[in-house]
């Protein structure tokens, strides 16, 4: 017989606080798990906002963000409403909007340097996300 398990879908305000930043969510994510064993789907219901996995020593934050703003190439957007807007929708596509990871013993299995992240790229905003 294979196991039952009950999902339940928690959705997550975050309130980000910068143009453009990372948010370790880690924690948050942990807290709002419902299932000990199995697959965690984490979401963020926006197209200006990414999550991902990363390391977060001192810098790496900021390091992420040049990086990612550096792969948009600076061109004639045709974005309708704000065509400086368009980058930012580009960065969320590229970096993606959800991101699923194993569950252990009622926890994320990351690696030894691994965090969750959010990564805000049109803020501040509060933004949401879902956690399945």
């Amino acid at each position: 017989m294979l196991p039952y398990h009950i999902y339940m879908i928690k959705h997550i305000i975050i309130k980000t606080k910068k143009h453009k930043e990372v948010i370790d969510i880690t924690n948050l994510v942990n807290e709002n798990l419902s299932i000990k064993e199995g697959p965690c789907h984490i979401f963020a219901l926006h197209t200006t906002t990414a999550v991902t996995t990363s390391d977060l020593d001192p810098g790496t934050d900021l390091d992420l963000l040049d990086a990612f703003i550096n792969m948009v190439p600076k061109l004639p957007y045709r974005h309708p409403h704000n065509p400086a807007h368009a980058p930012d929708h580009i960065l969320s596509s590229l970096v993606k909007s959800s991101l699923t990871l194993p569950v252990e013993n009622g926890k994320l299995v990351l690696g030894m340097w691994q965090r969750v992240v959010l990564i805000e790229f049109d803020g501040p905003r509060d933004r949401e996300i879902v956690v399945y």
